[in-house]
């Protein structure tokens, strides 16, 4: 239409994106590409606060922080202002997602942490503090960090209204990729820089919009119409992924969902096998069907890196890796590290060795370290008085100890002395779950709360470990099994088959988004799994996680596998019955075929 190229703006999320975009654009104007101002909410910020930054008193030298240097100026603030004094007061890179979070969902510190962060609220005011020398820090050393791109930006376009219309003006067309996906700050940059003309057209799909705990905000896609009255929709409804039956039931799922764009995807000409419901007796059994079902798969041809395992949550993957290890099957985790390669995980089993092995200098150094004030020089101390000891936990507890510890570990280490004294129990070596349930209570979850910024991911591991460990006779068998199975992880067969890239793919329904494979497993779709607990009773997060099986659902090109455990043996109060999901509950029985397995 004879539009300059140069007066034409294209925002999306990912630098990939952005490429492919760009790359899609050169072929449609060949030569003409880059005049176009094309790239993620982030590059665009950037360049535009570099050229008129000036009008809010940012200087165009500015030097961008990655995430690791703005969690060092955050740890030297709390240095400073003597926080650490505390040692439940949360590590820096909790605080940088609390700050961030505030910041790209434009609330106030205490907001963010009554929403997502409640364990934390005791330090409402130090938090608010360290923020605002954080701030203050960053605009005395000109240094803007990632969530500043976008709030400077809309600060400019807001304070500055001659910048605002010189921009709207500039850029006569606006495309936003992904529109489903932008937080409250992206789409109000999006308003200002149309506001002279709204020539704007956002591509999105409001049935996957699935991150609002990373602060993406759903009434942006939903309400658009409302902003932009004389708006079209164009609805794209031809998929070319799945089969009819697939998209059958995601069609029949999504449409429970009062707030949404309605439409019918329709599969092009594809047939095939109707999703299959697959009630197991257990997490374990479940992992044992999973298992020998795809080795029936690779029997028949299919390739490993074609079938895909998707979950709700991190933890529910565990008893399916140990399986697939036991039956060394290579598999792919895209949902994080392996779960006994993970922290924590690794933590709490250094306790259990620990004690049942007061000998294990590797353990002991392990644990000793994850005490405030004891770093390797001191553990090392600690250890060589603990080895030449005949009674290694009697000396760990003697005050003979204090004279290789530091002054300022010296408050901790008495902390240190009173759980540990409160994990031996005569039960220890009989049950596994019931010592891990004491690391927990006696100052490890203290310590995951102050540690990690996924606090709540992390103890439901914690607690599948537990729930995994209650197979076992004694805590001496739960940990030889560990060991023989990590043992066997470290071996190439789990990082892939003779093919390269040869493998399964374990993943996050979340991480799973934009991906495809012939065979998918869903799996823990039972009632207080999938959709989450914490989602139940309030329609907005019920919808969300019901976006979250549609996207799980669609990621299906042949066949789909719909998995729950009809028993949850849980560490706290023993074996409880589940029933299926509500979303498989609500389900029209003629949109999948029931499977019965012999127990």
């Amino acid at each position: 239409k004879g539009v300059d190229p140069s007066r034409i703006m294209l925002l999306t999320f990912t630098n990939k994106a952005s490429r492919e975009m760009l790359q899609r654009v050169e072929l449609l104007i060949k030569g003409e590409s880059r005049k176009v101002w094309g790239g993620t909410f982030h590059s665009i910020g950037n360049m535009i606060l570099r050229k008129y930054g000036k009008a809010i008193d940012l200087a165009p030298d500015f030097t961008i922080l990655d995430r690791e240097v703005s969690k060092d100026l955050i740890e030297s603030s709390v240095a400073v202002m003597k926080l650490r004094k505390d040692k439940m007061f949360p590590k820096a890179n909790v605080l940088i997602n609390v700050i961030s979070y505030a910041t790209g969902t434009e609330r106030s510190v205490i907001e963010e942490i009554e929403e997502n962060y409640a364990h934390l609220f005791v330090y409402c005011d130090e938090i608010e503090k360290v923020k605002n020398r954080y701030e203050a820090k960053k605009r005395e050393m000109k240094l803007v960090d990632f969530d500043d791109l976008l709030f400077l930006w809309k600060k400019l376009l807001v304070d500055v209204p001659a910048i605002r219309e010189k921009l709207s003006e500039k850029f006569l067309h606006m495309l936003v990729d992904e529109y489903q996906d932008t937080n409250r700050i992206q789409s109000e940059i999006v308003d200002l820089m149309t506001s002279k003309h709204n020539n704007i057209m956002v591509v999105g799909d409001d049935s996957q919009a699935i991150y609002s705990f990373r602060g993406a905000c759903f009434d942006n896609i939903i309400e658009f119409p409302d902003r932009y009255h004389n708006a079209r929709t164009f609805k794209l409804t031809t998929n070319y992924r799945s089969t009819d039956e697939i998209l059958g039931l995601a069609n029949e799922s999504i449409a429970f969902n009062s707030r949404q764009f309605p439409k019918t995807l329709n599969a092009l000409n594809r047939k095939g096998p109707l999703p299959a419901l697959v009630p197991l007796k257990n997490t374990g059994q479940q992992a044992e069907f999973i298992s020998q079902r795809i080795l029936d798969l690779v029997d028949e041809g299919l390739p490993m890196k074609e079938i895909a395992i998707l979950y709700r949550s991190h933890f529910q993957s565990m008893d399916l890796q140990m399986e697939l290890t036991r039956r060394r099957i290579p598999y792919e985790v895209r949902s994080g590290m392996r779960f006994f390669e993970q922290a924590h995980i690794k933590d709490v089993v250094s306790y259990l060795r620990a004690i049942l092995n007061p000998m294990d200098e590797i353990s002991w150094t392990r644990i000793l370290k994850l005490t405030p004030g004891i770093g390797g020089v001191t553990a090392r101390k600690i250890w060589d008085m603990v080895k030449s000891s005949v009674r290694p936990v009697e000396t760990i507890m003697s005050k003979e100890i204090l004279n290789v510890i530091p002054k300022r570990g010296i408050e901790n280490w008495a902390a240190f002395r009173e759980n540990f004294s409160g994990l031996e129990e005569d039960n220890v070596q009989s049950s596994p779950s019931e010592t891990i349930r004491l690391v927990l209570k006696n100052g490890y979850d203290s310590y995951l709360q102050g540690t990690f910024e996924n606090y709540d991911e992390r103890k439901e591991d914690i607690e599948q470990l537990a729930n995994y460990s209650n197979n076992f006779k004694s805590t001496g068998e739960f940990l030889s099994d560990l060991a023989l199975l990590t043992n066997i992880q470290s071996e190439d067969i789990v990082n892939g088959g003779e093919e390269e890239g040869d493998a399964i793919v374990l993943s996050t329904v979340h991480r799973a988004k934009g991906l495809e494979w012939s065979r998918v497993f869903i799996i823990g779709l039972a009632d207080g799994s999938f959709p989450s607990a914490k989602s139940m009773g309030d329609l907005e997060s019920e919808e969300e996680e019901r976006r979250v099986f549609y996207v799980a659902i669609t990621r299906a090109k042949d066949e789909l596998y719909l998995c729950y455990p009809i028993m949850d043996n849980r560490w706290y109060d023993g074996s409880v019955i589940k029933r299926p999901s509500p979303f498989i509950q609500e389900l029209p029985e003629y949109t999948y075929e029931k499977w019965e397995i012999e127990y």
